[in-house]
């Protein structure tokens, strides 16, 4: 549950207020198998509106964090998750319409990690050997309290990592594995260790590399031996200059590992293979063009603005049906069916409406006529207020036997999968 608490940041001067999940900064871990559904139930304390999105899940429209679909002060909604793809770090982060780099930045964010039995085959640092890193940047007013986002990028000239500013990490001299998230609202990082350049990191295979860019948003899983830095400091720098991002004194430095002279066994591996990637194979075509540009001071995607309701949905793939998007910048699914957003993460130009929808395979008014669990606005499953008589342990019983009655995890019928298909061949306005 978002709420408010206080964080003394620097020691001489006021504390920053936070607003964050159960009290913790970055939020709780979620530790989930693969196969076994959840149910989380998200209540609002704090004082405005929130929208949880578990980024990276295959999560069904209404529980997806649609922008408009939000939770007001008070009030609760439950969220279901399917957790049936293979083992990854998602994350989850608020996504209220007009209010999310604040909210993001302010502290609602956290991980959420997916475990499979194929991952364990594998031998990779596990238990205190495998530690989730959020990256993340912020500014401070000078009484000690958040400097608020505003309608510019904020490249922050104060770097966290897990909500503490250049952190050390007290290492043991066997393998780790890092799982690196950069949860900043704008600031881009390129990575590298100061003592070694080799790095190993990759999604089928490690692959060996020098250095690590990793943009908002975006996740990288990292393996480093600190057996040869038994006794010695190793520090994780960020490298200047590299991108648009502004630059500050200290922006070129993350955290710093402290590693033990301890002998300690390690049973861990780096295996030179991970698993088999089932790529869909080169379609030798580009399906959809999206320009991501401010036009007359707005941020927008094919000229359209979130905002803009009637024009809003620039593309409409059928379920199954594999595509091919080109992203162009000129500034500097799953198996569900259903309404979902795109946009830019940095979260300045997401709150500016920088986004659009893909509406796969239907809603009637936008041109589909299927009605299987896709609209995220849908009344049954937007928030409601928070009253004590729906937190008993029989009122959550019933709650979540109504969510597995409407049976979330069900596909629907051939016959509109086809129906959905054909209709999706109508050309639109953004077609390319």
């Amino acid at each position: 549950m978002p709420r408010y608490y206080t964080d003394q940041v620097c020691p001489d001067r006021r504390p920053a207020t936070i607003v964050v999940y159960d009290g913790i900064s970055t939020g709780p871990i979620f530790k989930m198998e693969k196969g076994t559904e959840s149910v989380v139930c998200f209540i609002n304390k704090a004082k405005m509106n929130n929208s949880v999105h578990l980024h990276g899940s295959y999560s069904r429209a209404p529980f997806d964090g649609w922008a408009e679909d939000t939770t007001k002060p008070g009030e609760y909604k439950d969220c279901y998750y399917p957790n049936n793809q293979t083992e990854r770090m998602l994350w989850y982060h608020d996504h209220a319409i007009d209010h999310t780099p604040e909210n993001a930045y302010f502290g609602q964010a956290g991980v959420y990690l997916l475990h499979d039995v194929a991952e364990d085959s594998l031998s990779l640092p596990s238990g205190p050997y495998d530690i989730p890193l959020v990256l993340s940047a912020k500014q401070y007013n000078n009484d000690g309290t958040l400097y608020s986002p505003a309608a510019t990028s904020l490249y922050g000239d104060i770097i966290h990592v897990n909500s503490q500013p250049w952190p050390y990490f007290k290492a043991e001299p066997p393998k780790y594995r890092f799982r690196l998230l950069d949860a900043s609202i704008s600031r881009s990082f390129l990575l590298y260790f100061e003592s070694t350049r080799n790095l190993k990191s990759g999604r089928s295979r490690p692959q060996k590399v020098q250095e690590l860019y990793i943009s908002m948003a975006e996740r990288y899983e990292i393996g480093f031996d600190f057996s040869k830095y038994k006794g010695k400091n190793v520090t994780l720098r960020n490298t200047r200059g590299f991108a648009f991002d502004t630059d500050y004194l200290h922006t070129n430095k993350m955290m710093r590992f402290v590693v033990s002279g301890n002998i300690v066994q390690d049973r861990s591996d780096m295996p030179n293979a991970l698993r088999t990637i089932p790529y869909p194979p080169d379609m030798g075509v580009v399906d959809h063009h999206f320009k991501f540009e401010m036009t007359g001071g707005r941020w927008m995607m094919n000229g359209v603005m979130f905002s803009d309701v009637k024009n809003r949905v620039l593309a409409k793939p059928a379920r199954g049906r594999v595509e091919v998007w080109e992203l162009e910048n000129s500034t500097y699914h799953a198996p569900w069916v259903g309404v979902y957003m795109f946009h830019c993460h940095n979260l300045i130009h997401e709150d500016h409406k920088m986004m659009a929808t893909f509406n796969v395979s239907y809603i009637a008014d936008l041109g589909y006529d299927e009605t299987h669990y896709i609209d995220p606005m849908e009344p049954r499953w937007r928030a409601k207020p928070q009253i004590s008589a729906d937190f008993t342990d029989d009122a959550i019983t019933k709650r979540i036997q109504f969510l597995a009655s409407s049976n979330p995890t069900k596909t629907t019928r051939d016959e509109d999968t086809k129906t959905s298909m054909a209709t999706s061949q109508l050309p639109t306005a953004t077609e390319n």
